[in-house]
């Protein structure tokens, strides 16, 4: 068995809250993401999914080194990413890029579409001379379902798909190994976000991309993802193969997301049984001691309060957090 491309151990960020003018002091933090671990295999989906405010977003953007971790361990190849300065971490970022989420606002307005593909050009002139660079542009622009022409057209003269497919080529422009997909296709239509479900499919076997692919919506995730980790309040509760989880689902939490996804198939919707979670997220600056989503658990009892769950292999054979975890075959 192949070596994980990515490994994520016990990956932990905190944002300190203060307060004060002149003297500022720390009162607390928010525990964005809070002991994350899991494996990447080369050539694999992992989705993420969960509600909004639960870190799927810090996790990325930790991944990235856009946000610095407060602890834990990253590595990409056998490499430790937090470790990597200047040089070391510009060579990493042609091997991992990113999606971002909002195509309006991920691509800048003042750049047409020929220098936002041909940026990363810029900084990684080994990739591609100069001389080439425009051809390797509409290439890109072709690969991604895009008009070679349109290079010197402006990101206000594209629809929101075809903004995303621009990020997409941005992010394919030096033959990156993983890309990390924050939520890429939330702020389209239906439609559309199937054909961009479709094409990062397609360039997957192509190009033999490895991606972590972040949304809440869990119906999205299951047509891409190979494995499913589900996120709460800063935790992964539950993860496993994409059968194992949208088929045979053991952590509550789990089983209540996926109640909650629309069944085409009329003579299957009412026998769906629907669980309807009461009050909020907690806030994750001050989150519930042991279980983080006893507040919310029909299943709760004392020691869920008492006792945090492990992250172990449960009854379903997959692993679960959750100190009642139980099996449960969800209808189609």
């Amino acid at each position: 068995m192949s070596e994980p491309i990515l490994r994520v151990e016990n990956l932990v960020k905190y944002f300190p809250v203060r307060t004060g003018i002149l003297v500022k002091r720390t009162i607390g933090h928010v525990k964005a993401v809070d002991g994350v671990s899991f494996d990447l295999m080369p050539g694999e989906t992992l989705g993420v999914v969960g509600e909004s405010g639960c870190g799927k977003s810090t996790l990325a953007q930790v991944l990235m080194r856009l946000e610095e971790p407060t602890s834990g361990l990253a590595t990409f190849e056998g490499r430790d990413i937090f470790a990597l300065r200047g040089s070391g971490l510009r060579k990493l970022r042609r091997e991992i890029q990113i999606v971002l989420q909002d195509p309006y606002t991920s691509l800048n307005p003042r750049m047409t579409v020929g220098d936002i593909v041909g940026e990363p050009f810029e900084i990684h002139t080994e990739v591609a001379p100069k001389g080439s660079r425009a051809a390797k542009v509409r290439e890109l622009l072709d690969v991604v379902g895009l008009n070679p022409e349109h290079i010197n057209r402006y990101p206000h003269q594209f629809s929101g798909g075809q903004r995303q497919r621009i990020g997409i080529a941005r992010a394919l422009a030096l033959r990156p190994k993983v890309i990390i997909c924050d939520e890429p296709v939330s702020a389209l239509d239906v439609s559309i976000q199937a054909q961009v479900m479709n094409l990062l499919g397609e360039l997957q076997k192509e190009f033999g991309l490895s991606y972590v692919f972040i949304a809440h919506d869990l119906s999205v995730v299951r047509h891409l993802s190979t494995r499913v980790a589900v996120m709460y309040l800063g935790k992964i509760v539950e993860m496993g193969t994409e059968e194992e989880i949208y088929e045979h689902p053991s952590h509550p939490y789990t089983q209540a997301l996926l109640s909650a996804v629309p069944v085409a198939d009329p003579a299957l919707r009412g026998q769906r049984q629907v669980i309807r979670l009461e009050g909020d997220v907690p806030s994750p600056l001050d989150p519930p001691s042991g279980c983080r989503f006893r507040t919310r658990c029909w299943k709760a009892q004392d020691i869920c309060a008492e006792q945090e769950p492990e992250l172990i292999t449960r009854a379903g054979g997959h692993l679960s957090a959750c100190h009642f975890a139980e099996e449960k075959t969800v209808v189609p």
